[in-house]
């Protein structure tokens, strides 16, 4: 599946676009950057509702194909602008973490 994939399946808004041709390999979903970073794996979708700057860099470091931000959580467009900086594939929906990742786990 490809991160233009996921947002059809999602019915995602897209905050920046940089590789929609990206495949995403796995998921990962949680909210503490520290236990992201040692977690998330190169080319997994991660879903989150944490919306500070850190979340552009977490995503960066761990090479995640896009991040998810889950129940419609709002972000600053300093974010969305970092993100387009950083190439980062940046995404939001307002379902919930657990939902996304159930529909994305069935298609991976």
């Amino acid at each position: 599946m490809t991160v233009n994939e996921a947002i059809g399946l999602l019915g995602l808004e897209t905050l920046n676009l940089s590789d929609g041709d990206r495949p995403i390999e796995g998921g990962y979903t949680g909210d503490l950057l520290s236990w992201v970073m040692g977690r998330a794996q190169s080319g997994d979708a991660w879903v989150t509702i944490m919306t500070n700057i850190n979340v552009v860099a977490v995503a960066q470091l761990t090479d995640v194909a896009c991040v998810i931000i889950a129940e419609g959580a709002e972000i600053g467009g300093d974010v969305i602008a970092r993100a387009a900086s950083q190439g980062i594939n940046l995404l939001r929906g307002g379902k919930t973490a657990w939902e996304m990742i159930s529909a994305l786990s069935d298609k991976i």
